[in-house]
């Protein structure tokens, strides 16, 4: 007694001690290594109970409970039964009888540790563990203690982390559902206690504030007078302790309600309760009452109480979130829904003292999102199913959700709303489109709720109706996709208007067309009030109310021309003709305004508040234009149509349309208007292609403009959106006219003219002057030669996919340009960001006019290019010229993969060169860099090689085709084949998952489409291999993103020789697995199933994984059957525990000291060495050195120690044949680490005197380095020396 009174005297002292402001780091260290040690020696568990059962403690208690998790969950088979005995019977003595004195972390805390034995133990060893938890709860006295250990179990059994096998897990999981309905009915009983016991003094006699409120829909949505009844019953006032009792009771629900299946065991009576405490989350009178009160008890009992609403509505939307629901639950479904929606109508219900959003503004915020959660998963999930059901009034439902979206209090609740809309309204489409037949009917039973819906939305987006809420939106700050609060806000709107149009598109028009004209009435107004001034024309308008007015009304326009806009599509098609006029009408006001707001130029207007007005006036201009625009589609129908009836109307519009955009074709126009223009330019010229656009005025004028030296250069992107409409304008065919009608001469000469004026400086770079003479300063050749090359590039990107005959004119033009280009590349070939641009230029050129350049000039190209990329120059530009130079060689290896994919026999002669600049030149060079530039385009390039070249490799017969397996392909350039396939072999050891995917995805379709894995060179020599490399991955659980994909691709490549995988890779396989003993291995290997499907097979081998990767966690745990029964060594059955005298329980415990000093030194004798790990457990060294994880200096694998400053990042091994070296655990530093970012992979041995030495350099706030393999991480592997994929 005196030494476990002295041991805990000196912890409490060494944990004040470790944990006080001024320890220093060195002294941490000391502290935390001593402790750990302490932890591994046998009988340590021994103090910890005492320590436990007398100290007052918190890190004291919290360590002890540290040491007995580990112990659990590490140590536990090596336990003899015993002492195991002991600990089941003591932990859960200890929690009786201090849980209402301990504080609430250290009281679940132990909770955990009893769960985690009955994880290992139950019900084998440790029969009672789950029927404690019973008693436990039945007992008043214990009620929420037993809830609390309730929760953990199925926190921790039903979905277990992954220090279990698969075996185990499945048990678990079985046990449980075994004791299901039991538990139901339990906290059933529990809810419904409570709720009885104080119902009785809650109820009071009409009127009284506290009585229950009817509805309107009641009658419809329950039919069961009962049940409304019931449901209109006052809501009681709990006292505290049974506010706590039902929370915890909610909280188990919620949490066994998200992994059980639905089943009659969720009875009717239990949702009923569920939904009787939904209702304290709309109860507004309970907060009042508390705020009325002022007591601060008062104030958190009525949180508490908002607390159980939002309990109930997780636990109801943990059942609404499960799709599969049996046929027996539809009706639960139903009645869940009814009382739900009565819970809707409540909080929707408007009174005279209470609006419906100073309603919702009352509730707890918590609680409308999970509301609104509900009505989203109803909507999604449900619908379809429940839409049906007579006795389920969807349009009152529809009403009320209504109300409930338009009165939301905040802006994320509406945007919440409007995707519970547009759910519904994709639903509706689909419905519609799947029953032609029935469209009629469908769209008169909600035609009103719509109509009311794009109502009330397009009031919502509009300053007249909601000028306070929409002022609030941030239109400035860009969130992640890149658009303001605003933006969003009128996004989400405008494409619910939309899918309303689709809908019922007569109404929408109706509806949006009379408010697009009252804006455009007052916009059209505002020449009568702009007045000459000295400095230029000025707006009249000052007084303050007539510029708010105008403010408002041009931010209301601006957002309804982009309705307009979205409304585009629904006027084109089959529809033509029957909305023509109604199109037609939006077109010509859309086309008279833009002309009005060039005309009289009112984006250069002064204003009486130019920082607001102006701004409004540039983005209704531009709104306009790109309104225009977007029916650019029916004005090219409408082109079609003018073409055969010859009507002079459309002509009309397009000549009025280029007159509104030429004067905005201009450096003095502000460039968001400006760039509208262009992008309405562009879209007439590529779209729409009328005839006589080049012969219009206005046309010709901006072909001048584009043309003449002497003026001002646009922007670039406005440079090059022109460049591109004028090139368009001559190079397109236009619609509806033979080839001898396209005016082709005339228009190759235009064309010719417009390249050679664009051009012209560039032309004049002469390769001589530039490396000797250097007449024109190198920034200035650079400005040439990217605005040049900018817009040349566009116009062949532009052009790549139309007719022949337009490539061939196109290339006519280009053709001097693209000489001079290729004379200038050597002379900037160490000019990254110059070689960036040109390679660009030439890849688009390859792409799109490859068959215009002719075979020897695109030759002279590549072997230009082979030539002056030396290894040299590549090793330049990606190591040393950063991003820029990565760029460079990433374009110029994408240009090889258009030549490897050309067909037939011209470029063949270049893939010998392309191959070996690969993989002797590019690869060496980026294999080894964790960086993934280059690395994607560099297999792109070898994957195309091999699918489009695949004769190259394989010379593949007739005879070989027909009678496939009698003969086998002839196989040539092997070495390059096998290079390739190294390659993409070593790939897979890289860390970056993007890489990992394409290149497995490029070998799974290498073999669809070539039967790669079926070669013979790959079936004999590679196959195991890759299969070895991919397990390893998912064992050491680097790429566990993609785990589908990997079992897929391990189960193609076994397919191809199922015999062999089973009866010889898998066992070799095992046999190179370190950490695990070989009646593991056996076991192992005796539990993976022979199955040959897909579904089997791949669920095979990620139970292997799970199993192996535990077995090197904790190798004790293969020593269980599948049912939980411990296994001895020889491998039969024994249904007792291990004794202490036992040889496996011996082998566990070898590494504990034999005679360890429990007493703790004095706390003057101690250092430290992690503040914020000395509660975790720490694995022996000699352990480790069993299982493979050690990394001091005494690691009987002589790795080195890491540095102190370091953490570890995973490494993979590479794949090995059968028979060679086992993979070897070691470390790799990575990045450094401060106290307060702890290590995530592992911690260097506390006692290697290097690091010791190492970790007094860090100075103070420094972490030191943690120890190997804390638990709930899997140790680090990678061979010994550089990884590497085998030679093949």
């Amino acid at each position: 007694m005196a030494s476990e009174e002295a041991s805990l005297r000196a912890l409490e002292s060494l944990m004040t001690e470790f944990f006080h402001d001024c320890t220093t780091n060195e002294r941490k260290r000391e502290i935390e290594e001593l402790l750990n040690n302490f932890a591994q020696q046998i009988g340590a568990w021994r103090f910890c109970l005492y320590f436990l059962s007398s100290t007052r403690n918190d890190y004291v208690m919290m360590y002890s409970l540290t040491v007995f998790e580990n112990l659990i969950n590490k140590m536990w088979l090596g336990v003899p039964s015993q002492d195991k005995m002991e600990i089941r019977g003591c932990l859960p003595k200890l929690l009786l009888a201090h849980h209402k004195t301990l504080p609430y972390f250290i009281r679940n805390k132990l909770c955990k540790v009893i769960v985690d034995i009955g994880r290992q133990d139950w019900p084998m060893f440790y029969h009672d563990f789950f029927t404690n938890i019973l008693q436990l709860i039945q007992s008043p006295v214990t009620t929420p203690l037993g809830l609390i250990m309730l929760k953990t179990t199925s926190e921790e059994l039903a979905c277990p982390r992954e220090d279990l096998s698969v075996a185990r897990k499945e048990e678990l999981r079985k046990l449980l559902l075994d004791q299901v309905q039991t538990v139901l009915g339990l906290l059933t009983g529990i809810l419904e206690t409570v709720w009885d016991k104080h119902s009785v003094t809650a109820a009071t006699p009409p009127p009284s504030p506290t009585s229950g409120e009817s509805g309107d829909l009641l009658s419809n949505l329950l039919q069961s007078p009962s049940s409304a009844k019931l449901l209109n019953q006052p809501i009681p006032i709990l006292d505290v302790e049974s506010e706590y009792i039902c929370s915890l009771a909610l909280e188990c629900l919620a949490h066994l309600f998200s992994w059980i299946p639905l089943s009659a065991s969720i009875t009717p009576s239990l949702l009923t309760t569920i939904f009787h405490f939904a209702r304290f989350g709309c109860d507004i009178r309970a907060r009042k009452m508390a705020s009325v009160n002022g007591s601060s008890q008062n104030c958190v009992l009525g949180q508490e109480r908002g607390r159980l609403g939002v309990l109930a509505m997780s636990c109801i939307n943990e059942l609404m979130s499960k799709n599969c629901v049996p046929m027996e639950f539809e009706e639960y479904l139903l009645r869940m829904f009814q009382q739900t929606f009565y819970l809707l109508q409540k909080i929707t219900k408007d009174n005279n003292a209470h609006t419906v959003k100073s309603r919702l503004e009352e509730l707890d915020e918590s609680y409308v999102e999970k509301f609104t959660d509900f009505l989203r998963l109803f909507v999604s999930v449900h619908l379809r199913r429940i839409e049906s059901y007579s006795q389920f009034p969807v349009v009152e439902f529809l009403t009320l959700l209504f109300k409930y979206t338009f009165h939301q209090p905040t802006h994320e609740g509406y945007f919440s709303c409007l995707d519970i809309w547009t759910l519904f309204l994709d639903y509706l489409t689909s419905k519609i489109k799947s029953r032609l037949g029935d469209k009629e009917a469908v769209l008169n039973r909600y035609e009103d709720a719509l109509v009311l819906l794009l109502t009330e939305v397009l009031n919502r987006i509009q300053f007249r109706y909601n000028q306070a809420q929409l002022e609030e939106l941030d239109d400035e700050t860009l969130d992640d996709d890149q658009q303001t609060e605003w933006q969003r806000y009128l996004r989400q709107s405008l494409e619910v208007v939309a899918k309303v149009m689709e809908l019922l598109p007569t109404h929408a028009f109706s509806t949006l067309f009379p408010v697009l004209q009252d804006n455009l009435e007052v916009y059209l107004g505002l020449q009568q009030f702009i007045v000459t001034s000295g400095s230029g024309h000025r707006l009249n308008i000052t007084a303050e109310n007539d510029c708010r007015r105008l403010h408002c009304s041009l931010r209301d326009l601006s957002s309804l021309l982009q309705a307009a806009g979205r409304l585009a599509e629904y006027f084109i098609g089959d529809v033509f003709a029957a909305r023509f006029n109604d199109a037609l009408t939006v077109v010509e006001r859309l086309v008279k305004v833009t002309l009005y707001g060039s005309q009289i130029k009112l984006y250069n207007i002064e204003t009486a508040v130019p920082s607001v007005l102006k701004p409004d006036l540039i983005d209704v201009h531009a709104q306009s234009l790109a309104a225009l625009q977007a029916y650019s589609h029916w004005l090219a129908q409408y082109c079609s149509e003018a073409h055969r009836q010859n009507t002079q109307q459309f002509v009309t519009l397009i000549s009025t349309t280029m007159d509104a955009i030429t004067p905005l074709i201009s450096t003095k126009v502000q460039d968001k208007l400006l760039l509208s223009a262009c992008h309405l330019l562009v879209s007439l010229a590529t779209t729409v292609r009328p005839v006589f656009l080049i012969s219009i005025p206005a046309v010709q004028k901006v072909f001048n403009r584009i043309t003449d030296a002497s003026a001002q250069r646009l922007v670039d992107k406005a440079q090059v959106l022109v460049c591109r409409a004028l090139s368009n304008i001559l190079l397109l065919p236009w619609p509806n006219l033979p080839e001898n009608e396209q005016q082709w001469p005339v228009r190759s000469i235009n064309h010719a003219s417009l390249i050679s004026a664009l051009s012209r400086d560039y032309r004049d770079l002469k390769p001589s002057a530039i490396t000797l003479q250097r007449k024109v300063p190198l920034d200035d050749t650079k400005v040439i030669i990217h605005q040049t090359l900018s817009v040349l590039e566009d116009i062949v990107e532009n052009i790549s996919g139309e007719s022949t005959k337009s490539r061939q004119i196109c290339y006519q033009s280009l053709q001097e340009s693209v000489q001079v280009s290729l004379a200038l590349f050597p002379a900037f070939i160490h000019q990254s960001d110059v070689t960036d641009e040109m390679l660009s230029f030439f890849l688009t050129l390859f792409r799109g006019l490859r068959v215009q350049m002719g075979v020897p000039f695109t030759e002279q190209i590549i072997q230009t290019f082979l030539n002056m990329f030396t290894r040299e120059q590549l090793a330049e530009s990606i190591l040393h010229e950063g991003s820029t130079g990565c760029r460079v060689v990433e374009k110029f290896l994408k240009i090889l993969q258009v030549v490897v994919q050309e067909p037939g026999q011209v470029f063949k002669p270049f893939l010998p060169s392309i191959i070996a600049l690969c993989m002797e030149q590019v690869y060496p060079i980026i294999a080894e860099r964790p960086s993934p530039d280059v690395k994607a385009e560099l297999f792109e390039l070898l994957f195309r090689t091999l699918h489009h070249n695949w004769r190259y490799f394989f010379k593949s017969t007739v005879l070989a085709s027909v009678q496939r397996g009698l003969a086998e392909e002839q196989m040539e350039n092997e070495p390059q084949f096998s290079a390739i396939m190294q390659a993409f072999g070593q790939s897979f050891l890289q860390p970056d998952i993007h890489l990992f995917k394409q290149n497995l995805f490029y070998l799974e379709t290498l073999n669809a489409k070539q039967k790669l894995y079926h070669k013979k060179i790959f079936r004999t020599t590679m196959l195991f291999q890759f299969v070895n490399v991919l397990l390893q991955v998912l064992v050491h659980k680097s790429h566990d993103l993609l785990q589908e994909e990997i079992g897929i691709a391990i189960y193609n490549m076994a397919s191809v020789d199922f015999d062999g995988f089973f009866a010889a890779f898998l066992p070799e396989f095992l046999t190179g697995c370190d950490g695990v003993d070989a009646n593991q291995k056996n076991v192992l290997g005796r539990n993976f199933k022979m199955d040959r499907d897909l579904p089997s097979f791949t669920q095979n081998v990620h139970r292997l994984v799970n199993d192996l990767q535990m077995s090197v966690f904790c190798p004790a745990f293969l020593a269980q059957d599948h049912e939980g029964r411990e296994r001895p060594k020889d491998g039969s059955l024994r249904g007792s525990e291990l004794s202490p005298g036992d040889a496996r329980s011996r082998r566990l415990g070898e590494w504990r000291a034999p005679a360890p000093a429990l007493l703790l030194p004095a706390p003057q004798l101690l250092h430290w060495r992690s503040a914020k790990t000395s509660r975790r457990a720490h694995v022996p060294p000699s352990d480790q050195a069993r299982r493979g994880g050690s990394c001091g200096s005494g690691s009987p694998r002589g790795c080195q120690p890491l540095h102190p400053s370091r953490t570890c990042r995973r490494r993979f091994p590479p794949a090995r044949t059968w028979g060679q070296g086992r993979l070897r655990p070691t470390h790799t530093p990575a990045r450094n680490t401060t106290l307060d970012a702890p290590c995530s992979c592992s911690r260097a041995l506390a006692g290697s005197p290097s690091l010791r030495a190492e970790s007094k350099l860090l100075g103070p706030g420094v972490r030191a380095p943690l120890s190997p393999r804390h638990p709930g991480h899997f140790p680090c592997w990678k061979p010994s020396g550089q990884p590497q994929f085998p030679d093949l």
